[in-house]
């Protein structure tokens, strides 16, 4: 098929390359110049493993091209995807400026029938006011249709979750466009579920706020822990081995962060709201995780006391491992909290410096892990990536003006770390 990805962010050139990859014919668009420019060039605007090979095939095959002209896209295309950002508004609704753009450019150009998909997340019944727009700009009697194909892609195995999903939801309320989704999706072997378009809209805000529910539901259990004398790791060792539960997205750690969780968690209370139910639990879940990003501080000042004029090496600014994403990253945001209450830091991560210096201006950051410990204070590890669970500890403690580590996402053994001469603080531990 003919397809236009409108949106080339995480989510758009993922979809993009993948369904490439699977034989369709994609035009990927953007209004961003320079990231056209820089995909035109055989470069890759993110990280993310496994997507500049993919990508670099679709375009050496023909099956993938780039443009930041997206009328003309969706001109030359039969199906449409909106891949543009939902950023969240003060008020925790979510911005749908640029989904209203893809809509009226849609029907400005069109002269025979498309479907026109929702990839982003957006708020349950934002199919109908799609529709509605198209109809309301649209210059002729044209059919098409509207429909929800919810993303579930994770940051780091986004490649993978496209082409090997736990489901594939659609939402359509034509024959039509089932017929269309099923042909499209026809050789990925999985669930496909055939809802209306509010259910499938609801499904994605659920599916995430029920996984941000779990993290914050185990952080607060590290804390009764750590004034009980119990072990968290363990207690969602214990959880996890029930069918019923499951043992992912049970570690304890600085909070949920990536431009979902958070972002998908505020929205669903909004829109909740706007329904005229108080969701008092998601709101709990919000909060939760807001109090242990500071719970992290707390830890460090108990370390070490006062910040003031005091340096610690930081581990991670990504939100979350083989990711550059710092958006919402709760390490970004305890950074902040540190250096607001004076300290001086030096930080790593293999991905995530280039991003994190954009949006926190001034941070100083370190070539290595180990360039960021030299005659600190205390180290603080904050995204778990694979390189910060083997490190040199004997190194480490030459390194550090004193033996001090707070673990926030708990890579090391308490009793190691203790017999290797450590003062170390961990999450629920």
């Amino acid at each position: 098929m003919k397809i236009a990805v409108i949106g080339v962010g995480y989510v758009g050139l993922v979809t993009s390359a993948c369904f490439a990859k699977l034989g369709h014919t994609v035009i990927g668009a953007d209004n961003d110049k320079n990231k056209i420019a820089k995909l035109n060039a055989g470069g890759i605007p993110i990280f993310e493993p496994g997507l500049e090979e993919i990508v670099s095939d679709g375009v050496k095959h023909g099956r993938l091209t780039f443009t930041s002209n997206a009328k003309e896209a969706i001109k030359k295309s039969d199906v449409v995807f909106i891949c543009v950002g939902t950023p969240p508004r003060p008020d925790g609704s979510a911005d749908l400026s640029s989904v209203e753009k893809v809509a009226k450019w849609a029907a400005e150009v069109m002269t025979s029938y498309k479907l026109i998909i929702e990839k982003s997340t957006v708020p349950v019944k934002t199919g109908e006011w799609v529709k509605h727009t198209i109809r309301k700009n649209i210059k002729r009697n044209i059919p098409f249709d509207v429909a929800s194909n919810p993303e579930f892609l994770r940051e780091g195995t986004a490649i993978y979750d496209f082409l090997n999903p736990d489901r594939i939801v659609f939402g359509v309320d034509s024959e039509k466009a089932k017929k269309v989704l099923l042909e499209l999706y026809k050789d990925i072997d999985a669930p496909k579920l055939v809802t209306n378009i509010n259910t499938a809209e609801l499904i994605k805000h659920a599916s995430n706020s029920f996984l941000s529910m779990k993290i914050s539901f185990i952080n607060a259990i590290s804390r009764i822990c750590e004034k009980a004398g119990a072990d968290v790791t363990k207690i969602a060792e214990g959880m996890g081995y029930d069918k019923r539960i499951a043992r992912a997205f049970l570690n304890a750690g600085p909070g949920f962060g990536g431009f979902c969780f958070p972002k998908d968690v505020s929205a669903f209370i909004h829109i909740a709201d706007q329904l005229g139910y108080d969701f008092h639990l998601l709101k709990s879940v919000e909060r939760v995780n807001e109090e242990q990003k500071m719970f992290v501080v707390e830890k460090v000042v108990a370390a070490i006391g006062a910040v003031r004029g005091k340096k610690i090496g930081v581990l991670g600014l990504a939100f979350k491992p083989n990711t550059d994403d710092t958006r919402f990253s709760p390490a970004l945001e305890i950074v902040k909290m540190l250096l607001k209450q004076g300290a001086e830091i030096s930080a790593y991560d293999p991905e995530g410096m280039e991003n994190a210096r954009k949006s926190l201006k001034g941070l100083k950051t370190g070539s290595d892990e180990y360039a960021v410990m030299k005659r600190a204070d205390a180290l603080l590890i904050l995204t778990d990536w694979e390189e910060f669970r083997n490190l040199d500890l004997p190194r480490i403690k030459k390194l550090l003006k004193k033996p001090v580590v707070v673990d926030a996402r708990n890579l090391y053994d308490p009793a190691k770390m203790k017999k290797a001469g450590f003062k170390y603080y961990s999450i629920g531990r």
